[in-house]
Order: C-alpha cells, then structure tokens, then sequence
C-alpha cells in the first residue's frame, strides 16, 4: 500500500511543480502583452492551468503526503530532514498563494508587477524543488 500512496504523492508533486514553473512563465509574458485579445488568452490559459492542474496537484500532494506520513509516523516523526522538507513544503505552498494572488490580480486587470520582476519569482520553485529532492534522497540529517 505505502508504495502506491508514495507513486500518487510524486506524481502529484510533479504535476504541482509543472504548474509552479509555467504559471509564472505566463506571467511574463501576460505582463508584456499589450493588447486586450491577448491579455484575455492569458487569463483564460492563467484561470484553467491553476484550476484544473495546479490547485487539484496540491491538494492531492498534501493528501498523499499525509496519507505517507500516517502509514509511518514512527518513522518519520523523529527525522529532522523530513522536518525540514515539511518547512519547504510549507514555503512553496506559500509560494503556491503568492501565484493565487497574481493570477487575481491580472484577472482583474491590474498589473501587479513588470515582466523582469516575474521573470525573477519563476527561478523560485527551482531552489525549493532542488532542497526538497536532497531532503528526500540524500537526508543529510539521518
């Protein structure tokens, strides 16, 4: 059972971060675009890739993760490196609202920051994906 929970968990969290990576890339390019055909596009592929993928990835993270963790809290509740994951997992779920929080403002057709600033919060996930893998395979703190 603990295998097929874990299999449901990182394919969740790979589709979780393939939304974290391009929903701020349209960001950009939202943030560029000048004409109303196009800023409404980006609504419209902002609205469905956050809905459809991106808020359904994390919630089924959070319930395969929890479900993990209940199989074997013996476990992991004395393991500081799955302490510190659950930190990082709290900061991109942060990250996640922060992504919320601008798709709503382009929604509303208030430019909450330029291209450069966007191009900047994408490379975020990157470092939260690299510390949390190294957490998980390497567990330094084992």
């Amino acid at each position: 059972m603990f295998l097929w929970v874990k299999t449901f968990h990182i394919v969740s969290v790979v589709c979780w971060f393939a939304v974290l990576f391009y929903l701020p890339r349209l960001f950009v390019y939202h943030s560029m675009t000048e004409d109303d055909i196009g800023k409404e596009r980006f609504k419209v592929m902002e609205r469905k890739l956050l809905r459809a993928i991106g808020n359904p990835s994390m919630i089924a993270t959070y319930i395969f993760g929890i479900w993990m963790v209940i199989l074997n809290w013996d476990y992991y509740k004395m393991e500081t490196w799955f302490w510190v994951k659950m930190f990082m997992v709290i900061l991109l779920t942060g990250y996640h609202h922060m992504c919320i929080y601008y798709f709503k403002k382009f929604r509303d057709d208030i430019m909450p920051a330029n291209h450069v600033f966007f191009r900047v919060f994408n490379e975020l996930p990157v470092f939260l994906l690299v510390a949390i893998v190294a957490m998980v395979v390497v567990r330094p703190f084992h």
